[in-house]
């Protein structure tokens, strides 16, 4: 019998709940995707949470990035939403990649590193160019630190340049990023599910 997965969504936009965020409207809409094939889900908007700068998995008195990290570890699938700012990911999300480096040093009992065997996929929104950069600079983060990235695992809506437009306040989603959605979660949970069964081998 397959495996119940679970997905987790970091939301990296830079706008605290309950600001309407165009990341979080992807982001939900992946979940959409993944419930459709029978995965649970949730997301966590990052800036709501006191995620302190560092290295390590706690860097002590306040820090809630371990709360995150807990729930991570317990996910099968992560989903890493993040908007474009001058053409980069969100000052969020490079924390938040920052603080996984961490995750590097935990290994499990046959000494593969935590994030072995998990599954990250890649969304990004905005009105300026960025978005293949963004998914670049994301995915080989994610997989460097452990993370096995899907054949077309990243997803994304860039408006015309120098016309601003916000995803959020589109009428419908434009047929080409829906298609994206769908074939990114679709390989999302093959890919995990294959994982859940045969694992990396150990050291």
């Amino acid at each position: 019998m397959d495996k119940t997965l679970h997905a987790v969504a970091l939301n990296c936009t830079l706008k605290p709940s309950p600001g309407e965020s165009s990341t979080d409207v992807i982001t939900d809409q992946l979940l959409v995707e993944l419930a459709s094939h029978g995965v649970s889900g949730e997301t966590l908007r990052v800036v709501d949470y006191d995620v302190k700068p560092g290295v390590e998995a706690d860097m002590g008195h306040g820090d809630q990035w371990p709360e995150i990290l807990e729930r991570i570890k317990a996910a099968d699938v992560l989903v890493f939403s993040t908007p474009t700012w001058v053409g980069h990911m969100s000052s969020v999300a490079q924390r938040v990649l920052e603080r996984l480096d961490a995750a590097l040093s935990e290994a499990d009992d046959q000494g593969r590193p935590i994030m072995f065997g998990k599954v990250a996929i890649v969304a990004v929104v905005g009105n300026e160019d960025g978005a293949h950069k963004i998914i670049a600079d994301a995915f080989q983060g994610l997989n460097d630190i452990g993370f096995t990235i899907p054949a077309q695992g990243g997803t994304y809506w860039n408006h015309e340049a120098m016309n601003p437009k916000d995803y959020k306040d589109l009428a419908e989603t434009p047929s080409a990023v829906a298609a994206t959605n769908k074939t990114a979660t679709t390989n999302a949970v093959h890919l995990a599910r294959q994982l859940s069964h045969i694992q990396y081998p150990g050291t």
